[in-house]
């Protein structure tokens, strides 16, 4: 992209001093001594946790960190001072050191976060998070760099396993900015680390979660939202509300990730940015400086993350992290605007004849004509294509006309499906009957007709398949309890025509068919 630099900046750049931050969750960087507080399967003398996997996963640790070379890194899951003291040794011996560090010291604590930095730490706090006891402080750690001063918050939220309702990320959130609220006017600052929510996660956030009516903790607390758009680069250089930037919004969609859960790919580390470093005064981000680390020894020969590996109940003394670790520049050079690239307008057939998206797309007057979960199905007229939205269409409604902003497709086993949106725009409701497709009309060997809905189709269940006048087609009910006897005769009032590695009917939910008789 074009920067927009004047040329009375020059003198600006040659003085200038510019610093990597980075943000890595190691994975559970345990020490070999017993104190109580471990998880079961890092207590020293069992499960093969030695002394010796300890100098393991300090080596693989200490060589992300070297390749990187980042000058100022938030970690999380370090299980306390004494084992941050080792890889800061560890470290220097290998030749990249770093002299300071910060570390959360909230007792009866299973893991923390910390930071090690190269430039000299100057005040340190913790925020508390009044949850339960159990909960992990919010680190608050100040550097000094050339004069100057950025602070840096340090977090690890609530994962979504075991009773990680909305509500318990939310409360995080809020302790956040109540510090945040409390800072002087103009203070630059960084919100780092492992949030467990996604990007966009008040459009992804599963209903079994959502204790909050909606409201999440990184886009609505922290305002990386405006209405139901996200935050813009744009957006947040004329900022004067409080709201942060996400820098993950700089990436491609299809590269916005660092950790794998069961195959699903997660934006879970964030940096966000506020207004103040991008200011053009005192410390600014160097745009388009984020990313994540791959080194390819972060991926193991069949692509999955190169995690810890821990099977078998004991330590196996290889890997490094479930994560990936993200980084970005910053500078006390000013902050370089440059030209935001616009949505391209297209119709709903361009995303079949494209396999990923060098833009984001936006999509004009479309009907929401299925709604199931964070799942929808949408068209733009009677006769056209229809598209899959796979879990992000939380905030859709069946019936409702929008104009969508799509910035990430991908093809599942041959279905098509939208898997990002990152601008919505309510138009107003719409009759759905034209939309549908009638009985006559189903021919499994049409690819045209991938992800039409299909409505009042009556046949016989018998063995997975659906049987209905000269059509033989597999059918998958979503939830295995609905499974109709073999010999049912059915009447279908809703179904989608979807693809896993070929055509068949998917039916949703109970209320969307009748049994009629055997």
């Amino acid at each position: 992209m074009i920067r927009l630099l004047l040329c009375s900046l020059f003198p600006c750049f040659l003085l200038a001093i510019e610093f990597k931050v980075a943000s890595y969750n190691v994975e559970n960087l345990f020490d070999a001594l017993k104190n109580g507080t471990e998880y079961k399967d890092y207590i020293p003398g069992k499960h093969n946790w030695s002394k010796r996997m300890v100098d393991i996963k300090l080596t693989n640790i200490s060589e992300v960190l070297c390749d990187m070379n980042a000058d100022i890194v938030a970690l999380q899951e370090i299980e306390n001072e004494g084992v941050l003291i080792q890889l800061q040794k560890r470290l220097k011996r290998v030749g990249c050191a770093y002299p300071y560090r910060s570390i959360v010291r909230k007792k009866k604590t299973t893991i923390r976060v910390a930071i090690l930095s190269r430039f000299a730490i100057v005040d340190e706090r913790e925020i508390q998070v009044n949850y339960s006891k159990r909960d992990r402080n919010i680190l608050e750690t100040t550097v000094e760099i050339d004069g100057q001063t950025l602070t840096l918050f340090a977090n690890h939220w609530k994962a979504k396993s075991r009773s990680g309702y909305e509500s318990r990320r939310v409360n995080y959130a809020r302790a956040l900015m109540k510090r945040i609220d409390k800072l002087p006017k103009n203070r630059e600052y960084l919100i780092v680390g492992d949030l467990n929510a996604h990007y966009d996660e008040y459009r992804v956030l599963s209903k079994r979660l959502n204790d909050t009516k909606g409201k999440t903790g990184i886009n609505h607390i922290l305002k990386t939202i405006k209405g139901e758009d996200l935050v813009t680069e744009e957006l947040i250089q004329r900022d004067r509300e409080g709201r942060h930037f996400n820098l993950w919004l700089e990436l491609a969609p299809a590269k916005r990730w660092s950790h794998k859960y069961y195959g699903h790919r997660g934006s879970i580390d964030h940096i966000l940015i506020p207004q103040t470093l991008v200011d053009r005064r005192g410390i600014d981000y160097v745009n388009n400086s984020f990313g994540v680390f791959r080194a390819p020894y972060l991926f193991t020969r069949e692509g999955w993350i190169n995690g810890w590996v821990y099977s078998g109940s004991k330590h196996k003394g290889k890997g490094y992290s479930d994560h990936l670790p993200i980084y970005a520049s910053f500078s006390t050079a000013p902050y370089l605007a440059e030209k935001v690239k616009k949505a391209q307008l297209q119709k709903i057939e361009y995303l079949y004849q494209v396999e990923q998206l060098s833009h984001p797309v936006k999509l004009e007057n479309c009907i929401v004509i299925m709604k199931r979960g964070s799942n929808a199905i949408i068209k733009q007229s009677p006769k056209g294509k229809a598209i899959y939205i796979y879990a992000a269409a939380a905030g859709l409604e069946e019936g409702q006309r929008y104009d969508l902003t799509v910035s990430e497709i991908a093809t599942y086993n041959g279905l098509k499906e939208i898997m990002r949106i990152e601008q919505v725009k309510k138009l107003g409701s719409s009759t759905l009957e034209p939309y549908y497709m009638q009985p006559e009309e189903l021919d499994s060997q049409d690819p045209l007709l991938q992800n039409q809905v299909f409505v009042n189709l009556i046949g016989v269940y018998h063995n997975n398949y659906f049987e209905t006048g000269d059509e033989r087609i597999p059918i998958y009910f979503k939830k295995k309890r609905n499974r109709p006897a073999n010999g049912s005769k059915l009447k279908i009032f809703y179904a989608h025509l979807g693809y896993y590695r070929k055509a068949q009917l998917i039916v949703y939910d109970r209320k969307d068919f009748q049994e009629m008789e055997k």
